[in-house]
């Protein structure tokens, strides 16, 4: 759960994407905590399940989209081994947060971050064997353009793979997340964070979110092959992988 605590929406007026800049700024420093607390940890299992699926091979590159404070960019760059990673996110303060880890980590060799805008990435055509993005697709104003971007940076037969939120769909599991999800988590946010209204607004993100099949066509009308989908703890999280055709230049 990278970006899982990412509250969304437009607020008091707000563009989408000006709103969701200004609550990372506010929660930079208090984001990583959050995380543990409101995934019950959970996101850090979600991840490893991610790359076992990815299987990366040494030397693999890859652009790590809404990378936050680059818990994924790390975890490809320590996959890879030798390969290149950038990671690249619109918010200043949580880039902050992610360079300073990326330093304990001793790995800015390889890891480069850039302050940037997920919807017209700064890079050319097929140029990584991996484009990820985690827990941040909810979050674009555009995410049909972000997954364009995503598939255009990657190379033929490269992949495409986002971890995200989703909507558990069984009783009486469903009810009892979205009661957490609606009413303990916005109090949660309030209390270690003291971010009540971003915190609020996260449920607000998903509602309108597609779920996991709808995302999974998404992914094919963008011209992703070999689509899978997996539903995580109960579906309350999924990850979607799709691959970039070959003869796709």
């Amino acid at each position: 759960m990278d970006q899982g605590s990412r509250p969304v929406p437009e607020h008091s007026g707000k563009p989408k994407e000006q709103f969701v800049h200004s609550v990372f700024e506010s929660i930079a420093g208090k984001y990583d905590l959050m995380n543990d607390i409101l995934s019950f940890r959970r996101h850090k299992s979600w991840r490893k399940f991610a790359m076992r699926k990815m299987a990366i091979k040494q030397g693999d590159s890859a652009v790590d989209l809404c990378c936050g404070t680059c818990d994924w960019s790390i975890a490809l760059a320590e996959a890879s081994k030798s390969g290149e990673v950038m990671g690249i996110d619109f918010s200043a303060g949580m880039l902050e947060v992610g360079r300073r880890k990326v330093e304990e980590r001793q790995l800015q060799d390889r890891i480069s971050l850039v302050q940037g805008n997920a919807m017209a990435l700064p890079f050319g055509d097929h140029s990584f064997d991996y484009a990820t993005i985690g827990f941040g697709l909810r979050n674009v104003p555009d995410l049909e353009q972000v997954l364009r971007e995503m598939k255009r940076v990657v190379k033929p037969g490269g992949m495409v793979v986002c971890l995200e939120l989703s909507k558990p769909m069984k009783q009486p599991f469903k009810g009892i997340y979205y009661f957490y999800f609606q009413r303990v988590l916005p109090l949660m946010g309030k209390l270690f964070a003291k971010r009540y209204e971003q915190y609020k607004w996260l449920p607000e993100s998903l509602a309108v979110f597609p779920d996991r099949e709808q995302l999974a066509a998404i992914f094919r009308e963008t011209g992703l092959k070999s689509v899978e989908s997996y539903p995580l703890t109960g579906g309350i999280a999924a990850l979607h992988i799709g691959l970039k055709e070959n003869s796709d230049v």
